[in-house]
């Protein structure tokens, strides 16, 4: 950022010079998740972007960087905080540079016409308080409009099935009375902060820079706002649609509605709506993922002879085998008998737990039986607990 502009981050971020830390943090990660290049591969503009709400974050998010910005107007690890009488770094320009009645504006109109004196301190102070970063890019472009999250309580069947759900959601739409410009028309005002001239002047501690209006962004003008929208172009109403939830859903899926966000800014396309689902739990199919867990009871007898079964699945019944000797706690896969997944034409698994049933004796011949069968099958099943002792 060449000396004589600079960046302002309170509007990259879209808050007041007066916004609070938390509220700082909640804009921050609003922007990172839309601007994130994961989020839009391939796309520069939003690569670049997200440089820039990253920079603007980094200073305003550190209270002694925001201190030293909101006081000179820019921030450089080169300013400490305090002015004139704080401690420079050595080798640094401090309170014995009086610099204070210069204006660097002439010396960028030198450098535009062939460089000389003002070519070589705008080198000199773009290395003092820069660190090699870019201006930020002219606003007023196109802009995609914000996403949309909207959380949606789904029963468990309607999660694994897939449902149409109908929604009501309150979005941002192009004003009807300005159509999306923020400006009742007529003349434009001229900025009070800066005279109509573009630029103000800002104290640098003992220095003086001018640096492009923040409020007016140069152009030394005010549109003036219209009062249905109070200037931004947008209203919000609430539109009533359907939404087809696919088949396999989770708590926490995001389902992806293009075109159902806000709207646009400068004539740009609307955002998304996200649906975020929250799925009911089933009493008896346990979900894992895209697997599906259940407890299956069977007999001594069955466990120990070995059985066909049935067990429920989400497809309906069906017929497993218990093989012979098989342990309680045992788990058997139905492969493909799962949820269906959202990243594929594929399903998950059921795994089936065994839970082997003891009978209650209820007379003496089952207990005689009983006792032959420990005299014919002698066991000690805690055998192994006797290497603790």
């Amino acid at each position: 950022m060449p000396v004589g502009t600079q960046k302002d981050y309170y509007k990259t971020l879209g808050v007041d010079r007066s916004a609070k830390a938390e509220q700082i943090r909640k804009t921050y990660r609003r922007l990172a998740r839309r601007y994130h290049p994961d989020v839009n591969p391939g796309n520069k503009a939003a690569e670049e972007k997200f440089k820039e709400i990253q920079e603007a974050y980094d200073v305003l998010s550190d209270e002694k960087k925001r201190q030293i910005y909101d006081q000179y107007g820019f921030y450089s690890d080169n300013i400490p905080p305090g002015g004139p009488g704080a401690t420079y770094p050595a080798g640094q320009p401090g309170p014995g540079f009086d610099f204070s009645g210069f204006d660097f504006s002439d010396f960028g109109a030198a450098e535009e016409k062939g460089g000389g004196v003002g070519s070589a301190f705008r080198d000199l102070f773009s290395q003092f308080f820069t660190r090699g970063r870019e201006a930020e890019p002219e606003p007023g472009g196109p802009e995609k409009g914000e996403d949309i999250e909207h959380r949606l309580h789904l029963g468990f069947w309607d999660a694994i099935r897939g449902t149409t759900v109908r929604l009501t959601v309150a979005r941002a739409e192009p004003c009807a009375s300005c159509h999306g410009s923020g400006s009742a028309g007529g003349a434009a005002i001229t900025c009070s902060a800066c005279g109509g001239t573009g630029k103000t002047t800002r104290p640098a501690g003992v220095m003086r820079f001018t640096v492009t209006c923040p409020e007016c962004g140069g152009s030394g003008k005010h549109k003036r706002r219209c009062a249905n929208c109070s200037g931004t172009g947008h209203v919000r109403r609430p539109e009533n649609f359907e939404v087809r939830i696919p088949p396999g859903v989770d708590t926490g899926s995001r389902v992806r509605v293009p075109g159902k966000g806000n709207a646009g800014v400068s004539g740009g396309s609307p955002g998304d709506l996200y649906i975020v689902t929250e799925v009911e739990p089933h009493s008896y199919f346990e979900r894992k993922g895209d697997n599906i867990y259940v407890k299956l009871p069977v007999t001594v007898t069955e466990a120990a002879l070995g059985a066909k079964v049935e067990v429920p699945t989400i497809d309906g019944a069906t017929t497993i085998k218990i093989p012979p000797g098989t342990q309680s706690g045992q788990k058997l896969r139905l492969r493909e008998k799962g949820a269906p997944s959202l990243r594929g034409n594929v399903r998950g698994d059921q795994f089936v737990e065994v839970q082997v049933m003891v009978p209650k004796v209820a007379d003496e011949r089952t207990k005689e039986i009983l006792r032959e069968l420990a005299r014919l099958n002698p066991q000690d099943p805690r055998k192994d607990l006797k290497r603790y002792d």
